[in-house]
This record gives C-alpha cells, sequence and structure tokens, in this order.
C-alpha cells in the first residue's frame, strides 16, 4: 500500500512522453498498449521497461436518476433529501446532469518487464527511436516511478478519459443519446 505521499509523488512525477494517436472509442472498447520506464531505486544506470495494456470499456451515459442507486455511507439521513433537491433544482433550471462514466480494465497478467543497463536518458531515447520507427498508434510510453508504476498507468488513463470526453460527448450528442 503506497502513502498519500508516495502517491503524490508518483503523480508528479510522471510524464506521458507519447500518447496514443487516438482517443478512448465512444460505442466500443478500445486497447492501449504501454511502455512505461522507470529508474531503479538505489542502483545506478540500471532501468525497468514494463510492457502491458490498458482496456478502456466504451463510456456509458450515466443520468440523473441513476443517483438513486448511489449510497450515502456516512452521512446524516437528510442527505437523501438533499441530494433529490439538489437533482430537481438542476433539472428545473434546464441542466443537464447526465454525464458520461468510463472504466477500464487493466490487464495485469500482460505486464512484461526487462532490466536495462543504461542510464535513464539513453533508455528514454531508445525506447523512443522504436516507437517512431514502428510507428504504433497505440502505443503510450510513460515515465514514472518504479515502486508506484501502477499509480503511473492510473495517470494515463485518467489523462486519456479527459482527452476523451469531449469527442465522447460529440459522438452521444450526434446520434441523439444525451
Amino acid at each position: 500500500m503506497h502513502s498519500p505521499d508516495n502517491i503524490q509523488y508518483a503523480l508528479e512525477m510522471t510524464k506521458v512522453l507519447r500518447e496514443p494517436d487516438r482517443r478512448i472509442e465512444t460505442f466500443g472498447e478500445t486497447r492501449f498498449e504501454f511502455q512505461l520506464i522507470s529508474e531503479l531505486l538505489d542502483r545506478n544506470n540500471e532501468v525497468r521497461v514494463r510492457t502491458g495494456e490498458v482496456e478502456a470499456m466504451r463510456p456509458r451515459i450515466f443520468r440523473p436518476d441513476g443517483y438513486r442507486g448511489i449510497e450515502l455511507e456516512g452521512f446524516n439521513d437528510d442527505a437523501r433529501a438533499r441530494l433529490d433537491a439538489l437533482v430537481r433544482k438542476f433539472k428545473e433550471q434546464g441542466r443537464d446532469l447526465a454525464f458520461l462514466q468510463y472504466g477500464f480494465q487493466f490487464k495485469r497478467g500482460h505486464v512484461q518487464e526487462e532490466i536495462i543497463h543504461d542510464s535513464i536518458d539513453a533508455v528514454r531515447e531508445r525506447v523512443m527511436e522504436d516507437i517512431r520507427r514502428t510507428g504504433n498508434p497505440s502505443l503510450a510510453v510513460i515515465e514514472g516511478v518504479d515502486d508506484a508504476w501502477e499509480i503511473s498507468i492510473l495517470k494515463f488513463s485518467f489523462e486519456m478519459i479527459l482527452r476523451s470526453q469531449e469527442i465522447n460527448a460529440f459522438d452521444f450528442k450526434r446520434r441523439g443519446l444525451l
């Protein structure tokens, strides 16, 4: 388990060096491949390269009626009434409370690791040169923290959601679903 400080550090240190060429598909699953490079702690000129996949499920529309299914654990007894009143108020104002829900599946079983005995700069340059040569459009290259590498993958996933939301919402609206 990572401490809040370790998580914050990993989030700050993670850099997406190359994004996939496409965004999350609106009406189907999307598979992204990743290569994550990270320096090994307390070792000089040793870099771990992890290769794996992240699968984004198609976004789903979450409508205000779905708020009834939200559990309000730890809130006082008035919380449900206040949430319902807030939803009614927004509806009266003509505001659409529908939003897109995204889900990811991290296929840890497909992650491969390799230790390279070289500087992080040399490994980074080699990985980036390989991607320029092969041109894999679904590959992301991420630089992160070795012992919290999963946080780096999560950060990449959230960034893909943020970059995809606008086009996904446009697609739903164009088909009259939002």
